[in-house]
């Protein structure tokens, strides 16, 4: 059944242009044959979707970050009545704020790392900056301002910028071992993903999407079982924060053997390069099948 559908790109989070190619990915896969498409860059307001809305039967707000993330589009799209794929408007507020996130899983027993909520005062005397950590921002992804400290604290410099600019920031243990990540699709088992950034960097925004790091579907250098373990986890995850239709939760496998939850992502990353849509193609989904199935689970 042919179908009226709108893909939202773009937005109005520092992560637009991600955003942008995903969307723009997402748009050109989806077969013209078979549905009438449509893609609208977000300004942020609801006016061109209220006076548009009832024009379509899904939506696809690929948006990442402030706005696309954390439940104001979806709230837009709800208040015209029109279905979209992705999670509904409180799992996405929650899984936003890392921190609200982490203490809900915690309290359902998963384990996450040590942190703490700090500014810039807080974070240059806190116990976990005097060793291994990692400085981060409560909202946004694609490790935008995201900082692993190995060895010393940030720069006075440096640090003193970003708290400038974000006033509050999440400080957390670093937690060495193997870093992953599961995609977690309704109706599928997809498989896991291990991240290997180039040596001596970590998968930070630049290391995403300049093609440096290494992405694996179902390695073999992780034990079956324990990528079972990590799929089971992941979904554990995707059900406790009420997420709908797809997700990703980052992990590490520490090196003592025990799984720690970092942020679930309720919109993943859809460019060429990015690790959904390449555990999608190793579970047997060709990109315009996987596009396919998104437009199908929001419509029901």
């Amino acid at each position: 059944m042919l179908m009226r559908v709108l893909v939202i790109g773009g937005g109005i989070s520092d992560e637009r242009e991600v955003s942008l190619r995903s969307s723009k990915a997402v748009f050109d896969a989806i077969n013209a044959d078979l549905h009438q498409k449509e893609f609208y860059d977000w300004d942020g307001s609801e006016d061109w979707l209220a006076e548009n809305a009832q024009r379509f039967d899904v939506a696809m707000p690929i948006l990442h970050g402030i706005g696309g993330e954390d439940g104001q589009i979806q709230a837009i799209l709800e208040k015209y009545n029109l279905k979209y794929v992705g999670s509904g408007v409180q799992a996405s507020k929650l899984c936003m704020d890392k921190i609200s996130t982490q203490k809900l899983l915690a309290e359902n027993g998963v384990r996450v790392p040590a942190q703490a909520v700090v500014n810039h005062d807080e974070y240059l005397n806190h116990e976990l900056s005097g060793g291994p950590h990692v400085l981060k921002p409560i909202l946004g992804g694609s490790s935008l301002d995201t900082y692993l400290q190995r060895d010393d604290k940030l720069s006075d410099e440096q640090s003193s910028v970003v708290f400038t600019k974000y006033g509050k920031m999440i400080l957390e243990e670093l937690i060495e071992g193997d870093e992953v990540t599961v995609p977690v699709l309704d109706g599928y088992d997809l498989p896991l993903i291990a991240i290997i950034p180039p040596e001596g960097a970590f998968f930070d925004y630049e290391n995403k999407y300049n093609g440096a790091s290494q992405e694996i579907p179902a390695p073999d250098f992780i034990d079956a079982s324990i990528q079972g373990a990590a799929r089971s986890l992941s979904r554990k995850c995707h059900d406790i924060a009420g997420c709908r239709h797809l997700s990703r939760v980052d992990m590490i496998l520490a090196e003592n053997g025990e799984m720690y939850v970092l942020e679930i992502n309720t919109m993943p990353g859809m460019t060429s390069q990015s690790l959904f849509p390449l555990a999608a193609k190793k579970a047997g989904l060709t990109w315009e099948q996987f596009v396919e199935y998104l437009i199908q689970l929001a419509k029901k």
